[in-house]
């Protein structure tokens, strides 16, 4: 398919003074879905999320359609977002598509909590994070797309049930699970989560303004409805810190900053505790996903040095398991 053709030939339904897309480069070669950034004629700067026809849709991947509503429904309870543009019909020729407004800023975690140039913004992004997923959390649920509801006793069980079938043999992960079941607090009131709410999922400006640096949220896939903990909770996952340890929430900032952004912004409340049962529960299903790309590189299905590297990073997370199992 010739994305850049079709780029072409949709500019003008994007854009009333557009003829032409220009610049068209493709972004990220994910296993489901490609970006794409380009430019039209008149100075607008774009991007298309599209799945291409060939690709398998993960199981838990919202469908583009389902995505692009969201972020029109967070967008409107206040949350940072790209704008949605356009939504791809068939004859567009991009396939299952949309496009939406390019924002500036930067997505990469290692520079976002090492690099000067965010000095300035990083200590507020922890409070900030939190005052964006009140946002999110406080979006009505009338009205949005149909999502599944999981709550931490079933996000334990899908997990282990993975775990088995791995046919791992690993003490810690063991433990966890035991530990972490007795643990599961109960979905009180589902809203909606994002899903994968982290440094590297957060498009950061070094510029301080009224979003504190914060510009918008990115891949909304594995959007669903839940507890509001468990988007606090992924945030203050070890592997998201890039290094920064001493700073739990995403490499560059506290967890207190952290829960009193969500409080003041109106975000229901939420115990340290509750936020530590979710981080055990991220870093627990983030080891899981290094045990399955490990199987992945060596079953010879993926070959890919990068499965092979992150499978090894399990070890990283039966330490943070240890830890927070010694803490509690």
């Amino acid at each position: 398919m010739d994305v850049p053709a079709a780029l072409s030939a949709l500019a003008p339904r994007l854009s009333p003074g557009a003829t032409t897309a220009t610049e068209a480069r493709r972004l990220s070669g994910g296993a489901s879905l490609e970006t794409w950034a380009f430019d039209l004629d008149d100075g607008t700067p774009l991007i298309l999320r599209r799945r291409p026809p060939s690709a398998r849709t993960g199981d838990n991947a919202l469908p583009l359609a389902t995505e692009a509503a969201l972020l029109a429904a967070v967008a409107a309870s206040g949350a940072p977002v790209p704008r949605v543009i356009h939504l791809c019909a068939p004859g567009d020729g991009l396939g299952e598509a949309y496009v939406m407004g390019r924002l500036e800023g930067e997505t990469l975690g290692k520079r976002i909590v090492r690099d000067e140039a965010f000095a300035g913004v990083r200590p507020g992004l922890a409070r900030r994070c939190g005052q964006v997923l009140a946002a999110i959390h406080a979006t009505p649920l009338d009205g949005l797309p149909p999502l599944a509801t999981s709550d931490a006793a079933s996000e334990l069980a899908r997990y282990e049930a993975v775990y088995r079938d791995l046919g791992a043999r690993r003490p810690v992960f063991e433990a966890a699970f035991r530990w972490l079941e007795r643990r599961a607090p109960p979905l009180e009131r589902p809203v909606l989560v994002h899903g994968d709410f982290r440094n590297g999922n957060l498009m950061i400006s070094p510029a301080s303004g009224p979003h504190g640096g914060l510009v918008g949220v990115l891949d909304w896939e594995l959007a669903h409805l839940g507890d509001p903990a468990e988007d606090l909770g992924w945030i203050c996952v070890n592997s998201w810190r890039f290094g920064q340890w001493r700073q739990p929430v995403g490499g560059f900032g506290g967890y207190q900053d952290l829960l009193d952004g969500h409080a003041a912004a109106g975000g229901a409340p939420v115990t340290l505790e509750r936020l530590l049962f979710w981080q055990a529960l991220g870093s627990l299903k983030w080891g899981v996903m290094c045990l399955m790309m490990y199987a992945s590189f060596a079953s010879g299905a993926d070959r890919s040095i990068e499965r092979a590297m992150i499978g090894r990073r399990a070890s990283e997370a039966e330490i943070d398991l240890v830890l927070l199992m010694e803490r509690s």
